[in-house]
């Protein structure tokens, strides 16, 4: 939570007096404390480096921002690594927030999530920042109403070094992490860093474990005044659980129980290792900076995404009676294993994703004018496919990743698939901005950003639906205004709008047994939603205060859940209509003295649905209703103390009431988590090198709780409709909160 800058300057003060042998207070040199220095005219917060070293290395980014205003982080394991995890923002979705690391974007084109278990190790990033409402003009995303979290990278050191850490702790959790950086290059004032990471933990519930590698590695050359050109490499080899998500009545009866079983046994579908999703993902982004001359500079930041990986679950084929889309399969198929025509197999969701783009953008200063003009391109493909794979006698998959020369196919050698289908999507963008100093103390920004992103995809299972196809413009205008008080004191107000396409999934025809459930469309609407905050900010020597009122409305609300399609899990989408969201944010950081600061922060949210839910010919009565997923009431507080010899830092986060469905008639209760942390700096006990030693418990009291919504639903209950109906209802399911974990790290550099 500290500045970027002041981080970066204490990492060059570290290693300039490397060779000194004297104890040095390393913990709270920035007299600003936890609370950035902040000049935008939006709601921004932040952690640094000074905050990340002091949190137990597994964290993943969700995890690390949970105190920050607005942020609502339901994990499934205390360690990070599973990707059941979810982040909300004043109530709006992961698939509602842009994700960024070095400038390019990290969610998926197709369904607009990003998955933090696959983002850079802690120990290589130096800034994460939390936009909560408003994301920059320049900025590669769509979807990002809730706002954009980014991910800055750490530079190379200037000087050959190193670093080692080793943890260990709880379920067995195991991880190494090593990161050597090269220094200045001789005369070339090229540096690099690489890293390696390997992280081993059990399931903190139920039989199974974790592992996750992982490589970053950056280069960065300066030159000129001001000029940069830097590349980043991240790369990630996960295999991890998928903890099952219980419905209510499934928690109350078995709560921390509800787990996929320990054993095979023949025609169990529940074994936990036909659970377990094998991911490798690839991302490259190549930031650059030119100062072209004393007013003018251009900036480019190209990106490069790859990734592949499966989300298999359990299901039953019989060699008869099988569909393929809506084509019947009158030849029997081959099943291995199978008793009576029936088999156990492990059923496929795989996704192969290729990415790539670019935005560039130049920078005018002339006079009272910074003018900005750019443009964004991004190609995407997504490979979906949901195919089947046989197991052996003791429950193990032949092949866990799915691939498709090793799946199950009709007899006459056609793959058999619930699903597949490949999109292509393309976004295209230009935008042109004008910040406005109309005096040394008040300026105004106005800007024009339009997005066209056309998706065109093929059906690969018979049926009328071969092709499809969606076009879709937005035109998104902004203005803010920022005003100076004195020094220490500033007011600034903005309206933005932004737009997000329904996901892939939504064109896309799927079958059952050979009937039509589900038919595409490209005829949903754009969800488009108006948003507009007002906020103060004061910066004082020991006191930093900010606080933000924002309101938003919404068209077509988009809302996304989880159906189950054919045994899957499947991210789907809701039309809500429209929706109307307002609240207060507000963050404080007291510094009493060197070393020493107490954080809070703290957000009311007031949510309200519009409309009625059309379901079939009937209307359900939704109307003043309450968003899901969005608490009313969340507050956090912190503290950080370090004087050099010992540190440590506190964690409380209160969660009020979350509804699960759109008629409000289900709901889980608040909760609390609690983590702590106490270390001790060895440097100038064993020599002049950088040596931790630290403990962290995360979530101490360990609560048992449902930490949030999995799947919602439009209403627990059958209900009767507007016109009569009564519309069937079905019960949601939830996040397990995370139990209790403790990790101890020894650091040390080189």
């Amino acid at each position: 939570m500290a500045r970027a800058s002041e981080a970066a300057n204490a990492s060059e003060a570290s290693n300039t007096n490397a060779d000194r042998p004297e104890i040095r207070v390393i913990g709270h040199p920035d007299p600003e404390g936890l609370l950035p220095d902040q000049t935008a005219p939006k709601a921004v917060s932040a952690i640094s480096s000074d905050f990340i070293v002091k949190q137990a290395p597994t964290l993943n980014a969700f995890q690390l921002v949970n105190l920050l205003p607005g942020a609502n982080v339901s994990s499934s394991d205390p360690y990070g690594l599973s990707a059941s995890s979810s982040l909300t923002l004043r109530g709006l979705g992961q698939d509602q927030i842009g994700v960024l690391m070095e400038g390019a974007p990290q969610n998926d084109i197709g369904y607009y999530y990003a998955y933090p278990s696959q983002f850079a190790d802690a120990e290589n990033v130096r800034q994460v920042a939390l936009a909560q409402g408003a994301a920059d003009i320049d900025a590669p995303v769509v979807a990002a109403a809730g706002g954009v979290l980014s991910l800055t990278l750490d530079d190379p050191k200037p000087e050959m070094g190193g670093l080692l850490d080793l943890s260990v702790g709880s379920y067995d959790e195991r991880r190494l992490f090593a990161r050597f950086d090269t220094g200045v290059l001789g005369a070339s004032g090229i540096k690099a860093f690489v890293s390696y990471s390997r992280n081993r933990a059990d399931n903190w519930r139920g039989a199974g474990f974790d592992t996750r590698q992982h490589v970053d590695a950056k280069i960065l050359g300066e030159w000129g005044d001001g000029n940069r050109a830097s590349l980043a490499v991240s790369y990630n080899d996960a295999n991890t659980s998928t903890y099952p998500s219980p419905t209510l009545a499934q928690w109350q009866e078995s709560g921390r129980g509800f787990n996929y079983d320990a054993h095979y046994t023949d025609g169990d579908t529940n074994y936990w290792r036909l659970y377990r999703s094998p991911f490798r993902n690839l991302y490259f982004a190549a930031p650059v900076h030119l100062q072209l001359s004393d007013g003018l500079s251009f900036d480019s930041s190209a990106y490069l995404q790859t990734g592949h990986g499966n989300s298999p679950y359990g299901t039953q084929l019989s060699t008869t009676g099988n569909y393929l889309g809506e084509e019947e399969l009158t030849q029997p198929i081959t099943l291995p294993g199978a008793v009576d025509g029936l088999a156990t197999v492990l059923g496929n969701y795989t996704g192969k994703q290729f990415r790539v783009g670019d935005v560039s953008k130049l920078t005018l200063k002339a006079g009272a004018h910074t003018i900005t003009l750019g443009l964004w391109f991004d190609y995407g493909t997504d490979r979906v496919t949901q195919s089947y794979t046989s197991i052996g006698s003791d429950g193990r998959p032949l092949d866990q990743w799915g691939y498709q020369d090793k799946a199950i196919r009709t007899a006459d050698g056609r793959l058999l698939a619930y699903e597949n289908q490949r999109t292509r999507t393309v976004t295209r963008s230009f935008f042109a901005a004008d910040s406005i100093a109309l005096s040394p103390r008040l300026g105004i920004d106005i800007g024009f950003k339009g997005v066209s992103m056309v998706r065109r995809g093929t059906n690969y299972l018979p049926g009328p639906q071969a092709q499809v196809h969606t076009d879709s413009f937005a035109p998104l205008p902004r203005a803010a205004i920022h005003f100076k008080l004195d020094d220490r004191q500033q007011l600034f107000a903005n309206i933005t709008t932004n737009f997000r396409p329904p996901n892939e999934f939504a064109l896309y025809d799927s079958y059952y047994d050979g009937e039509l459930v589900t038919q595409g469309t490209n005829a949903l609407k754009n969800e488009y939603s108006v948003s507009e905050e007002l906020g103060y900010r004061y910066i004082g020597a020991s006191l930093s205060f900010s606080m933000t009122a924002f309101h938003y409305h919404f068209r077509n609300r988009q809302v996304a859940t989880v159906v189950e399609s054919g045994g899957a899990q499947i991210a789907s989408t809701i039309n809500a209509g429209s929706q109307t969201s307002f609240g207060l944010d507000g963050e404080i950081d007291y510094r009493p003295s060197e070393g020493i600061s107490v954080y809070a922060s703290g957000e009311y949210l007031h949510t309200r649905l519009d409309d009625d839910l059309p379901i079939g010919g009937d209307y359900l009565p939704t109307r003043g209703k309450r968003a899901v997923a969005s608490p009313s009431v969340q507050f956090a507080t912190g503290a950080t103390y370090d004087d050099g010899r010992l540190f440590g830092s506190s964690a409380l986060k209160y969660v009020g009431r979350q509804y699960a469905t759109f008629m409000n008639d289900e709901s889980i209760k608040g909760y609390a988590t609690l983590d702590l942390s106490v270390g001790v700096h060895l440097v100038g006990l064993i020599d002049a090198r950088r040596t931790d030693l630290r403990f962290n418990a995360l979530n101490v009291t360990n609560p048992h709780v449902l930490s949030g919504v999995y799947a919602f639903s439009t209403s627990a209950q059958d209900t009767p409709g507007r016109n009569g109906t009564v519309i069937a209802g079905s019960a949601p399911s939830y996040y397990i909160g995370a139990g209790r974990a403790f990790v101890a790290t020894l650091s040390r550099a080189f």
